[in-house]
Parts: structure tokens; sequence; C-alpha cells
């Protein structure tokens, strides 16, 4: 067991607010309420203390993808760590079904491990009129049977669903879906907003990035944004990298759907902590220029570079969120949308010593999970 420690000194995200010159005390893996005399004590006045951020959208990293081999789906989960990512359901694209039975098992071992927190299959049913970087010539209908077949493949540990609730037999997914404790999630949808409400009666919860791979908002064709920013049933995802969204949009979702219903994702493919050049996501070529990454053919924007703690940098320097408001973005809300929140996503006794250090302005310093130092403390 990890010996027990005691870190002092910080201004400490609680979900009741901030403490200043605040302490948490961890033992073995675990948040306590008090930590053993003989625990070691660590100063980090003048830092932060939140919790590791929980990211429910994402597909790779550190040059690998979720859809690789054991040993690339590894990298990108080291990679992800180390920018304060502590949990992490991992995403795939559109492929042949074949090919994602196979990678659902593959990556239901990982989970069964403890390495990642589920799946989440991102396509293939969804719209062909709103593919973003997805495959066309591989994209299907919603078939129920053809979603339960994936739901199967993943023994269990499916977390989420993309899908284009308009297609045929999208509505009955959903139903499907809710009825497996699987997330419906709407996305890279062409669904007017009738359509999009008939999916969140039907079960759906989520946006998966919204805004994007959606119709835009009308003032007579209101669509999907509209419906999903309105329904206190409905979590949206955002891409907080200033390329997905315009600081506008993105007030906009809080302003309508308030802190306790956004989710902040990376969306991020294998370039996120890598660097600039080509790559492949899915089938498809994308080619990364100065950290965004595109198509090489067509030029579509092909998930993102982002990786979490530039996601919470920027929301409290540049969007002007505050510090509680980013942490409920980054941990609670998407820890409650898995189910995990009795575990993650907040600093409380019982609760996964999965904690973030970051200084006054708000860079990453240090990373635990479950007790053990991922990053050690960068206090000089």
């Amino acid at each position: 067991m990890a010996p027990s420690l005691v870190l002092t000194g910080a201004r400490v995200v609680l979900p009741g607010g901030v403490v200043d010159d605040g302490r948490v005390s961890v033992e073995g893996t675990r948040i306590v309420a008090a930590a053993a005399e003989s625990a070691e004590v660590v100063d980090v006045s003048g830092h932060w203390l939140v919790p590791g951020f929980v990211d429910i959208h994402n597909h790779g990293g550190g040059g690998a993808s979720f859809s690789g081999t054991p040993e690339q789906i590894l990298t990108a989960i080291r990679t992800h760590r180390l920018h304060g990512t502590t949990t992490l359901v991992a995403s795939t694209v559109t492929d042949e079904m074949d090919l994602l039975v196979r990678q659902a098992g593959l990556l239901s071992e990982l989970a069964e491990q403890g390495e990642i927190a589920g799946i989440h299959f991102e396509g293939p049913f969804i719209s062909p009129c709103r593919k973003g970087a997805h495959s066309e010539e591989l994209l299907r209908d919603p078939d129920p049977a053809e979603v339960r077949k994936l739901i199967d493949a993943a023994r269990g540990r499916a977390k989420m669903v993309t899908l284009a609730a308009e297609l045929p037999g999208g509505i009955d997914s959903v139903r499907l879906l809710a009825e497996h404790g699987v997330i419906a999630a709407i996305g890279h949808t062409d669904a007017t907003y009738e359509q999009t409400v008939e999916a969140v009666d039907a079960g759906a919860t989520v946006a998966t990035h919204l805004f994007n791979a959606m119709p835009p908002l009308g003032h007579r064709a209101p669509g999907p944004v509209a419906a999903l920013l309105e329904d206190e049933r409905v979590t949206v995802e955002l891409i907080n990298d200033g390329v997905h969204l315009h600081p506008a949009a993105l007030e906009l979702a809080f302003h309508r759907a308030g802190a306790s219903r956004v989710a902040f994702i990376t969306d991020a493919m294998d370039a996120a902590g890598s660097g600039d050049g080509r790559y492949l996501l899915g089938p498809l070529e994308v080619e990364v220029s100065e950290g965004v990454a595109r198509l090489v053919e067509g030029g579509s924007i092909a998930g993102s570079t982002l990786t979490q703690d530039r996601a919470f940098q920027r929301a409290v320097t540049v969007d002007k969120l505050s510090v509680e408001d980013a942490v409920t973005a980054l941990s609670a809300n998407p820890a409650r949308l898995l189910g995990l929140f009795d575990r993650v996503g907040s600093l409380e006794p019982g609760k996964d010593a999965d904690l973030l250090l970051l200084d006054a302005d708000f860079a990453l310093k240090g990373v635990m999970r479950q007790g053990a130092w991922v990053i050690p403390p960068q206090l000089a």
C-alpha cells in the first residue's frame, strides 16, 4: 500500500466551493478525512488542487489510437494521464462492423483491468450529411440488431453510442441503448428540432460535441442545437480548443444549459500530445498543422489535438469561467454521466485519490491517480 500523504496550503476545489489554505489527505489509493500521524506532509502553497479530469470522448494521443493494438492503446492512455485525464472513455471511429466488434473485445479487456472507464462508439450509425471525419462508405443506419451487436461485443463495458436518431431505426436504437444502461448520444446528425425532441423523449441524454457535425441554430428551423440545449435531461459535450467553437457559442451553451449540464471533452486523435504531421483517423488520412487536425481529402476538421489540461486552462483564463464551473465541466459532470461519481469527479473522502496540482496560472504541475504520482509535484 502507498504511504500516507497530506497535501497542505493549496486552494482546494471541493463540491461546496473553494477552500483557501486547504488540505487533502491520502491513504493508499483513496482520499481520507484524516491521514495517519506518520503521513508525509507536502506543502503546496500557491497552487490549486482539483479533481482529476474525466474525458468521455477521446480517440487517442501520443501518436497512438484507441483503434490500434493494446500497446498503442496504452500509449494513448498514458499520454492523456500526463495531461491530467485520470479517467478516460476510449472512443472508436466508423469502421467495418467486424473490426469494431473485434476492437470492442480488446478495449473491454482494458476496461476490466481498470485502464479505461469504458467504450464510446462514435459511428457507424451517423448521417452521411454530417459525417465529418468518418468514412462515408462505411456508414450505416442504426439497426437495433447491429447496435446490440456492438453492445454485446463490449461485454458490459459500452458506455456510450453516438448516432443520428433521424435515420431508420434511430429511435428504436435509442430505446435499446437506454434499456441496456448505455448512453445514447445525439451527434453527426441532420435531425430537425422535432426529431431531436423525439430522440430525447426516447432516452437520449448526451449531445455529441454540440454545434459540431449538426445543422446550425436557425430562427425558423432551430434544429438539434436548440432541442439539446433546452432539455434538462441532456448533457452537452463541448470541445474547448478555440478551433471547434467560437467563444460566443461556448458562452451561449453555458448560459442556456448551465454548468451542471456541460461536459468538456477533447475528441482527441493520435496527434494530441504529439505534434504536427500526417496521421490516420480510422481509415482516413489526417494532416495536422499548427495543432489543427483536418482530413487530407476534403479538409474537414478531424477530431482535435486537445488535452484536458489545456481545456481547463483556457476555460478559466480565456473563457473566464469560474474555477468551480470548470471543475464541474471537466470532472464532476462526466463522472456522473458514467455512473462513477461515487468514486471519481471530486475531492471527497472515500473517493479515489485522483487529483491535480495546478500553479497560479493553472498550468499542470502534478498528477496523482489512485494515490500514485503520475507526475510528482513540480514546486520549483
